[in-house]
Parts: C-alpha cells; structure tokens; sequence
C-alpha cells in the first residue's frame, strides 16, 4: 500500500509538472481533498521534482548542451564569439527572466505561502490561469530564438513572480508572457522550460538538506525510487501531449479545466 501511495503521487506530479495547471496546487489541494498526511512529505516532493526534471532536461538535453558550450566558448574561445553570441545572450536571457523570481522567492515566499495558503485563494488562483489561457487562445507570434530581446526577458521575468503566489501555474504563466511578447509557440514553449531548469534546479538544492536530515530515508527508499521514476516517465509523455496542444493553438483546453477546478473547490469547500 505504501508502494502505492507514493506511485500514485509521482504520477500526480508528473502529470501536472510540465501542464499549465500548478503541480503545487493540486498537491495542495489533494491534500484537503483526502484529508491524510501522505500528501505533507516535503522530502518526496524534492524527489518527485527531481523526476519531473530529468525528463524535461532529456527532452531539451540537445538545447541544453548546445546552450551551455555556447555560453562558454563565448567567454572562454574569442574566436568563436561571432558564431556563438546568439545563443550567448540567449543563455543571459535566461539568466534575467530568472533573477526577479529568485529575488521575490528569496524574500517574500514564506510570508505569501502563511498568507496565502489557503483554498479561497486557491480556487481564485485557478480562475485567473483559466482567464490568462483563454485571453491568450489565438496568439500566434512570430518572434525565433534570435529575435527574443533584453526587454522581453526583463518582462518575461517580472510576470513570472507571480508564481510564488500558491496555485499559480508557473509553465502557464510563462507560456502566456512568451505569447504576449510576439514568441511563435514553440519558441514560447522552448524557452519557459529551459528557464523551468534554474529555477527547479535552485529549489532542489534548497532542499537537499533537509533530505539529508531526514532519519526515515533508508525505510522509503524503495517508495521514494518508484515515485521518481513514476513522474519522470509520466512527465515525459504529458510534455510531449502538452507540446502537441501548444503547437496547435489548443492551450485554452485547460482554461475549462481550471475553471471547473475552481467551481469545484468554491462549492466542495464553502
């Protein structure tokens, strides 16, 4: 029965990590659903994470690669620069849509997450991700890889603060801000999962203490292991369903979603 348990959230986490429907509030929200303490194991969660993101850094290992060898024969090989400066400042993109989030997550994510963490708000956060997919259902861009500028990454990361609010879709959000600023579709979805990498990454490491710490590790490996490798297969396959949907315009699927989500937790919770 435990190995089932913890099989059953990987795949929660799985399934909801790469779509546009905040993993953190479904969690959150099983949690209230069923009322029982296998939701409130914060070391699975750093391990499930960790599945999620090896399937999404097997997905994008060529984009990763490709980035990263760019990025330091740009400082390192001066006569690769030419060659490599698109994907330099690509690479420092990233790097300034992520230091807004970080700064906020550092100082303020205790203090909203005691304020916030609530399912009024929750059911409030639902609605407006179903409200920011549906508005941005048509968008169809034409911005590439080489067109993204300093001030779109600068506004990119200013929006995605508002994902340490609790139930607010991070990939959602992302995805969004990508479309406004004129990104084509995989573009957008290109570039909200490799800036999900640093910030994933960073979260991890935050918590590996903890793990660590933790006296009942060795009685949960087994568990622990089939939840990984449950959310790394699970979100490899929705990543690719996901990926599909995006290209064809089809986002606002899960505006419905989340809108009946958030009819459900205002009539089951009132």
């Amino acid at each position: 029965m435990n190995y089932l348990i913890y099989i059953i959230l990987g795949f929660i986490q799985g399934f909801t990590e790469p779509l546009p429907i905040s993993s953190s509030g479904h969690i959150f929200l099983f949690k209230n659903i069923f009322n029982t303490n296998m939701f409130n194991d914060l070391n699975f969660e750093i391990i499930a994470n960790f599945g999620s993101f090896l399937a999404i850094l097997f997905i994008f290992r060529k984009d990763v690669i490709d980035l990263l060898k760019a990025f330091f024969k740009f400082i390192f090989v001066k006569k690769e620069r030419d060659n490599c400066k698109i994907k330099f400042k690509y690479c420092m993109y990233i790097i300034v849509s992520t230091i807004p989030v970080g700064i906020v997550g550092i100082l303020l994510k205790d203090v909203i997450e005691e304020k916030l963490n609530n399912l009024t708000f929750l059911g409030f956060a639902f609605l407006f991700t179903a409200l920011i997919l549906f508005l941005i259902r048509n968008r169809k861009g034409s911005k590439e890889d080489k067109d993204i500028t300093l001030k779109d990454a600068i506004i990119i990361g200013l929006i995605e603060m508002i994902t340490i609010m609790p139930g607010i879709s991070r990939s959602g959000t992302v995805l969004v801000a990508c479309l406004l600023r004129g990104f084509k579709r995989d573009t957008a979805l290109k570039y909200t999962f490799i800036l999900y990498f640093p910030i994933s990454l960073a979260t991890m490491l935050l918590g590996v203490s903890d793990l660590a710490l933790a006296n009942n590790l060795n009685t949960l490996l087994i568990p622990y292991m089939l939840g990984l490798v449950t959310a790394l297969i699970v979100t490899y396959f929705t990543y690719r369903w996901l990926s599909e949907l995006v290209k064809k315009g089809k986002l606002w699927k899960f505006s419905l979603y989340c809108l009946c989500l958030a009819i459900f937790i205002f009539i089951y919770f009132r």
